[in-house]
């Protein structure tokens, strides 16, 4: 670390905007790849859901199923229970038998009934669930198609540049160790103030390459000189002279 505190102000700007070059051809990768990992994390999440409620309508589905189901045996044991009791009605020997034989047939036979209505509801019940069931498989298959072709597209931009972002991150963390860790936390700080990640520009026809406010003429004199770090009052970010490339200390 040594060797950083020992640079001389030019050599730390020269460091700061061969980092910023790279920062930014990062950044067109990122920009290239745009919004398609975030994309496809939030079609994941998505699909994760409806494969959720998915699930919990077709257990809905299958209970409500076999609800109805219970009802129909329940109609069969009934009708069952009154062919058995229309039989002894002919071998009855007073009026008591015949009253209570009679009775539970007419028991049975509103038993049946109370199992058709809940038969009834349930079946509008199920239907409904299967209703939102099917909108929701369908939804399902489009957002994994959806999902599938964006990994698709996103493997092929990662395929295209993922050779080149591995050797822009080797420069970056080879150049950042050029540049002293102070000069480095403001760095990374600004560009984070900026959506265009720029915390380095240059002065270009006496105004600020990052905001575009004019530049006093003075201030663009010490600028070229590259004594000391000077950053635009407007925005904040470091200035230097735009032939920093080919300018050499006095």
């Amino acid at each position: 670390m040594a060797a950083v505190k020992e640079q001389s102000i030019s050599d730390r700007l020269r460091a700061l905007h061969a980092l910023q070059l790279i920062d930014s051809k990062m950044g067109e990768i990122a920009i290239l790849k745009g919004e398609l990992p975030m994309e496809v994390s939030d079609l994941e999440d998505e699909i994760t859901g409806l494969k959720t409620r998915s699930k919990k309508l077709e257990n809905a589905v299958s209970e409500v199923e076999h609800e109805i189901s219970n009802h129909n045996n329940n109609i069969k044991e009934s009708e069952a229970l009154i062919v058995k009791y229309e039989k002894q009605l002919d071998n009855v020997k007073n009026n008591r038998e015949f009253d209570a034989l009679t009775k539970e047939i007419e028991l049975q036979k509103l038993e049946i009934q109370l199992s058709q209505k809940k038969i009834r509801e349930a079946t509008i019940g199920r239907d409904t669930k299967k209703e939102a069931l099917d909108a929701i498989l369908a939804k399902l298959a489009t957002r994994t198609k959806d999902v599938e072709n964006k990994k698709v597209e996103l493997s092929k931009i990662i395929e295209k540049t993922e050779k080149e972002e591995a050797k822009l991150l080797k420069e970056s963390d080879k150049a950042r160790k050029d540049i002293d860790e102070r000069l480095l936390t403001s760095y990374d700080r600004i560009r984070k103030t900026y959506r265009n990640g720029l915390a380095v520009v240059t002065v270009s026809r006496g105004a600020c390459g990052g905001c575009f406010n004019r530049i006093p003429p003075q201030l663009i004199i010490e600028i070229g000189v590259m004594k000391k770090i000077i950053a635009c009052e407007h925005c904040g970010r470091v200035l230097i002279d735009e032939n920093i490339l080919t300018t050499h200390d006095a």
